[in-house]
């Protein structure tokens, strides 16, 4: 069989301090593309073609008896680029090989025996019911022993754009990074906690009611300012707001034709929100252009996705 895993975008999380008792808490999107397709197939040992993928297989084969499955990634996106690759192919394969074997895997299950999806949960909701995505963080005490509660989750509008891009010259620098360090990241910082008052006060008052009454304008604001501050609260380990000087301008791109913009998670992958196809076609081929002249890169114009993992293909 075939699964299709959505793709997702990092937003920022509410909480560097955790005076409260819970840390991170997560904002972020779903998308329609690019996603991850997968074939999953019965077979007596574990194969596949991508590396992660297999490492997945085997965490599976370890916590529920797997007998053996072969996994053939047939799309994907670079991993460690901001848009969730190795936490969505981890579920993708999870589903695949539940579905092929009847296992019955809860998805917060598999979260717990493979380790995706625990610091911020933002990828586990998204493969699980997609959207727009607010969960509560997880209890100090319980760091990757316990799922953070989705808080809040809305249909993302039909006419909301996102234009995305994934500038490929940074990649290899923040795949390093997020392969030998985040973890370590993660667990240094320890920020003012007046920034976490703020950021929960943007999302409180100004990000979540401009989502529900569907105001682009009010919701980009918020969205900009708040991934700015979280850029800020990172910046010893950017170098700067955002993860290089190549977004930070491909941003000042975004926001003359959208009404808020952000780098997803570490990056390099940024983005900008419209609810107007032409300023959407005219960001993204002014986008276009600076990655051609820095490194190179890919540039998307897509849709929130408000549904979650799915198998596309019995065949």
């Amino acid at each position: 069989m075939r699964v299709f895993a959505p793709s997702h975008l990092h937003a920022g999380n509410l909480d560097l301090c955790g005076d409260m008792g819970r840390l991170y808490g997560t904002v972020g999107f779903t998308l329609e593309g690019p996603g991850i397709v997968v074939r999953v197939e019965e077979s007596d040992i574990l194969e596949s073609n991508d590396q992660h993928a297999l490492q997945a297989l085997r965490t599976l084969r370890e916590r529920f008896n797997l007998r053996g499955a072969r996994v053939t990634v047939e799309r994907s996106y670079p991993p460690y680029s901001g848009l969730g690759y190795v936490t969505g192919l981890y579920f993708a394969v999870a589903e695949g090989v539940s579905r092929l074997y009847g296992l019955g895997l809860r998805l917060e299950d598999v979260a717990l025996a493979v380790r995706r999806g625990l610091v911020t949960a933002l990828g586990l909701y998204a493969a699980k019911v997609g959207g727009f995505i607010v969960e509560g963080g997880f209890r100090k005490d319980m760091a990757e022993r316990e799922v953070p509660p989705l808080i809040f989750r809305g249909d993302i509008p039909a006419r909301w754009l996102f234009i995305v891009a994934l500038p490929y010259g940074p990649l290899p620098r923040i795949q390093r990074f997020r392969a030998s360090s985040e973890d370590k990241a993660l667990s240094e910082v320890r920020e003012d906690c007046g920034l976490a008052s703020r950021l929960s006060r943007l999302v409180l008052m100004k990000m979540l009611p401009g989502f529900v009454e569907g105001d682009i304008k009010e919701f980009g604001e918020s969205l900009t300012e708040f991934n700015r501050l979280l850029g800020l609260a990172w910046s010893s380990y950017q170098g700067g707001t955002y993860c290089c000087p190549l977004v930070e301008k491909g941003i000042e791109i975004m926001l003359k034709h959208a009404y808020g913009a952000a780098q997803s998670s570490w990056g390099p992958t940024f983005y900008g929100l419209t609810d107007d196809e032409r300023e959407a076609e005219r960001a993204a081929s002014e986008i276009e252009e600076l990655l051609k002249a820095n490194g190179g890169g890919e540039v998307l114009i897509t849709r929130g996705r408000n549904r979650g993992i799915e198998v596309v293909d019995y065949g």
